[in-house]
């Protein structure tokens, strides 16, 4: 672990791994309402749940969801879960990893590329790294 203030990085394939061996673990996809609707969302259904979506940051402004904790105690996660942040490419998401483990949470990984990694050399993303790339199940929004 590189960083003392998270549980550390996983890849998407690593991330399901965790979700299939520990019922109780928790996908939370904190990127936007824009982004579960437009771009998909990962399909747990194989695993008989579904991610838990809570924005970060609130679209258009990006600015800080300043309820981001209570809404994910609203959705019935709790500090003792393992959480697995995702968002589109592991920015946000490691700073709501950092940030809920600061507040208590007893394990939170962030999923390292998110759900569709960095730009490639075209500009396109999901291509080459991420949850989409890995061929993990997603669904359109």
């Amino acid at each position: 672990m590189s960083d003392q203030s998270y549980a550390g990085d996983v890849s998407p394939n690593q991330a399901w791994k965790i979700l299939e061996g520990d019922s109780a673990a928790v996908l939370v996809d904190c990127r936007t309402d824009a982004e579960w609707t437009w771009v998909g969302l990962p399909d747990l259904s194989a695993l008989g749940r579904k991610p838990v979506c809570v924005a970060w940051q609130n679209y258009p402004e990006m600015a800080l969801n300043e309820a981001f904790e209570a809404e994910l105690t609203r959705q019935g996660v709790s500090k003792e879960q393992t959480l697995l942040l995702l968002c589109r490419s592991g920015q946000r998401s490691r700073h709501a990893a950092i940030a809920l483990t600061a507040a208590g949470y007893r394990c939170c990984y962030n999923v390292a590329d998110g759900f569709e990694g960095p730009c490639d050399e075209a500009r396109h993303r999901g291509c080459d790294t991420g949850w989409k790339a890995s061929g993990l199940p997603w669904v359109q929004g």
